[in-house]
């Protein structure tokens, strides 16, 4: 068996990379930057001849930067909107046998502060959402036009060590060391109230390839279901060193967040027999220690 990952530098990508060790896979990491591949995702011309020559088993396009902010949005677009249309096209060309799974996220469905299901409806929100959304349409065109095996995941948030501290999970774990550490400093956050998953990376990867083993579905949230708030992980992280959070976090006035929740209903995906096995505190301890 043999596999190709775009974006095989991110958190994703390395678990998936040592699941896919696990099951005798040949794995071709491509991304921009670390030890691997370099094959630009918005060049039709270098994906088709990539997958041309190699004729994989299995794709996975993991590559995006994950940010919804508005001054992302070319580079959001060519690399999760083209790069899944120069995907799809040159399996539909050259390699029709290979599946190929397509990441989503929770972001780009309308959000009524309840569990999101799959048959939700779409919202264009921001500029993230906007390329997620088209990458479904080319994932849904491309299966039933021309029957390629194309699988979309929706993620939430999942988190494991190698974040960096652009995430709040990162962020608030980093900080509680330092100031465990001795460090005075103060942590400035935002609405703690707001409630997200945080499951583990490594789990979300084991419903991905979950997903892409089967024939039967072919979208599905890839979640653990379950909310914790961002004051539920200032507990974990700052009691982790027997320290009380509000000695060393300062709240923003006047913060407005996107959404005040934002979790799966992960049903479809447990139907296939997966499901999280890793909880917020021993996240959080993987994380501290």
């Amino acid at each position: 068996m043999k596999a190709v990952i775009f974006g095989a530098n991110g958190q994703d990508g390395y678990y998936l990379i040592e699941l896919l060790k696990q099951q005798n896979t040949e794995t071709i990491g491509v991304s921009r930057s670390g030890n691997f591949l370099r094959t630009d995702i918005t060049d039709y011309a270098q994906v088709s001849q990539l997958i041309r020559d190699l004729q994989p088993d299995f794709i996975f396009h993991l590559a995006a930067n994950s940010t919804t902010r508005h001054e992302a949005i070319f580079e959001n677009h060519q690399t999760i909107a083209t790069g899944t249309l120069n995907i799809l096209e040159a399996v539909r060309d050259f390699s029709p046998q290979t599946k190929v799974f397509i990441s989503g996220s929770g972001l780009q469905f309308v959000n009524n502060d309840r569990p999101i299901k799959e048959t939700d409806a779409f919202e264009a929100r921001d500029a993230y959402a906007v390329s997620r959304i088209q990458s479904v349409f080319a994932a849904r065109y491309f299966r039933n036009k021309f029957g390629i095996k194309a699988y979309v995941g929706y993620l939430y948030n999942h988190d494991s060590p190698l974040r960096s501290e652009r995430h709040i999970t990162k962020k608030i774990s980093e900080a509680a060391k330092r100031i465990a550490q001795g460090s005075n400093e103060k942590l400035a956050i935002g609405d703690i109230s707001t409630v997200k998953e945080w499951s583990f990376a490594e789990d979300i990867v084991r419903g991905i390839y979950t997903l892409i083993n089967q024939e039967n579905i072919y979208e599905a949230n890839i979640g653990s279901g379950i909310g914790y708030s961002i004051g539920d992980w200032l507990n974990e992280c700052f009691g982790y060193f027997d320290l009380d959070w509000k000695d060393h976090v300062v709240l923003k006035n006047n913060f407005k967040a996107d959404y005040k929740m934002l979790v799966s209903d992960p049903a479809v995906i447990h139907s296939l027999g997966w499901e999280t096995s890793t909880s917020l505190k021993q996240l959080a301890q993987m994380m501290l220690s």
